[in-house]
């Protein structure tokens, strides 16, 4: 019987070690963010890869792991069930992912039907084509294809033009979606509004870093801003919200090194940025609302001086919208996530002449099962109604001003798949409701 471990099989065994403590010795070079050695790295990543994508493409039956999955939890649900009649003059901008279609639209809903009567859906081959900075976007072909672009938030102009981001350029196209600009400057995402002077207020992250950031030369750290732009795509402002919270001493000044230190590479997370309108007892025309989500804090922060003139924490946990809804009231859409009693999303509202929360229609979302782990928002109609959207899920829910669920929309295609929502609005401005119809009607698109 011949020897199994003769000499042959001992140096076989002795370079596959090697070789393995290599293998492994570069996939952790590649995770602590090393940049030498990139062809290796690339090749060492894919094969080591290849497990993985076998188990995914044989669990979700099939050969395009690009393409996003179906969502679960509502599957059994119908598309769009109306509960209370009432018509409403106004329209829903709502950003969702098509999985038929295997791609993301804008489409714009009347409310008084729900019917759809405009879609925008432009040619994303063809912007990513248009964009230079490949050393802020290494990946925009993969990240960004076709098949795994989301519309953000989507803002409608008065000409009926759109602008968006997919949490990488922002970008506008025109009522017919067709592409006008596009700005990779900076990596844009989460929510885009407007501001008091007809420009745009727009989350981004920095790269070059901002000064306490880059004075530690940290790498891969989530450097968030408030960056304005105007129609045009110009940026004309732009702030980190680390700067914003140091100079105004509510975080030290090595907090970004602090923050790397123990492991968190985005301690600030900015999602989304709420412009003031007008001046009232307790904020100014111009200030800005800003919802921090890895610091579950809102800051009430004045641009013009650069103070920050409050920072709320309290009954919430790692936030997702903040919006303006009285004078001296503001809702929160709260993700809820803390250690205990985290099972439902909740919106809160917080008065600043009280200095009190309160929740709001709570008992019905949580009868409605609603919860998202991030994302998500909510709106307060002018009557008192609110709409919730849970992103994590396709689903949004209209609720009256007395608590009652009016409607409820799942994002379901003709074959029952369920994909994302994300950022929707409702516009009920009666003039722009009147215009852009007008241009629904006359509409000339040949695309």
């Amino acid at each position: 019987m011949k020897k199994f471990f003769t000499y042959p099989v001992f140096v076989f065994l002795f370079i596959s070690f090697i070789g393995m403590m290599g293998f492994g010795a570069i996939v952790k070079y590649n995770f602590e963010g090393g940049e030498k050695y990139q062809f290796l790295q690339k090749q060492v990543m894919l094969i080591s890869s290849v497990p993985i994508t076998l188990r995914n493409m044989i669990k979700h039956r099939t050969l395009n792991l690009n393409k996003l999955r179906p969502l679960p939890k509502h599957k059994d649900k119908k598309r769009f069930e109306q509960f209370i009649e009432n018509k409403r003059n106004a329209l829903l901008v709502l950003p969702r992912y098509e999985y038929s279609l295997g791609r993301s639209v804008v489409d714009i809903i009347d409310l008084n039907d729900f019917e759809v009567i405009h879609t925008y859906q432009h040619h994303i081959s063809e912007m990513n084509e248009q964009v230079q900075n490949t050393e802020k976007f290494p990946r925009l072909n993969i990240d960004h294809s076709p098949t795994r672009f989301l519309y953000g938030n989507a803002l409608i102009l008065n000409d009926g033009s759109l602008i968006s981001n997919s949490n990488g350029p922002i970008f506008k196209i025109d009522f017919c979606s067709n592409l006008k600009w596009v700005n990779d400057e900076e990596k844009f995402n989460h929510s885009i509004n407007f501001g008091h002077d007809g420009n745009i207020w727009q989350v981004g992250e920095l790269k070059p870093y901002s000064k306490y950031v880059k004075r530690y030369q940290i790498k891969n750290f989530k450097d968030f801003a408030i960056i304005k732009i105007n129609s045009e795509g110009k940026i004309l402002f732009k702030k980190s919200v680390i700067e914003i919270l140091i100079e105004n001493k509510i975080l030290p000044e090595n907090y970004a090194y602090n923050a790397v230190y123990n492991n968190n590479n985005n301690p600030i997370h900015l999602n989304d940025i709420q412009p003031v309108f007008s001046d009232t007892e307790y904020w100014k025309k111009g200030d800005l609302f800003l919802s921090i989500r890895n610091q579950s804090a809102i800051i009430h922060y004045r641009p013009s001086t650069n103070k920050v003139i409050n920072y709320l924490t309290g009954p919430f946990a790692r936030q997702h919208d903040v919006d303006i809804i009285s004078e001296k009231e503001i809702s929160i859409f709260d993700n809820n996530n803390f250690f205990v009693d985290n099972q439902y999303s909740e919106v809160l509202i917080y008065n600043f002449e009280t200095n009190k929360f309160k929740k709001l229609f709570n008992d019905q979302l949580q009868k409605e099962n609603f919860k998202t782990l991030d994302n998500g928002l909510s709106h307060i109609l002018n009557d008192g109604a609110l709409m919730v959207e849970e992103q994590n899920h396709g689903r949004i829910i209209l609720f009256n001003n007395k608590g009652q669920k009016e409607w409820e929309f799942v994002n379901k295609d003709n074959q029952g798949k369920v994909s994302y929502v994300k950022w929707s609005r409702i516009i009920e401005d009666k003039l722009f409701i009147e215009k852009f119809k007008s241009l629904v009607e006359n509409k000339k698109c040949i695309n």
